[in-house]
């Protein structure tokens, strides 16, 4: 989970979709300031760390648009759980 909050542009949107609420990909990015592709890279991440939600919906004219939504979610961090987190962590092999 932290590695998906480790991004500004990923802070940005769980930011923009807690205080705006859902929204779908174009509207999120034009409202950011950023450009869909980029926004299409930083989401997944969010989505698979489980801090955002995305549906699938049908406009009035038929195009399908993906909604996306911030997950409600709390993050106490502490050194046992800073300690818990970089027990997972892989060793940089270029530091052997």
């Amino acid at each position: 989970m932290l590695a998906a909050l480790d991004n500004p542009h990923r802070l940005r949107i769980i930011a923009a979709l807690a205080s705006g609420g859902s929204n779908y990909v174009s509207q999120l990015a034009r409202g950011l300031g950023i450009r869909r592709p980029l926004l299409h890279l930083r989401l997944p991440k969010l989505e698979h760390a489980g801090r955002v939600t995305s549906q699938l919906e049908l406009s009035h004219d038929g195009k399908a648009l993906n909604y996306f939504k911030a997950s409600p979610f709390e993050l106490l961090l502490t050194p046992a759980s800073i300690a818990a987190a970089a027990s997972s962590l892989t060793p940089n092999p270029d530091q052997s």
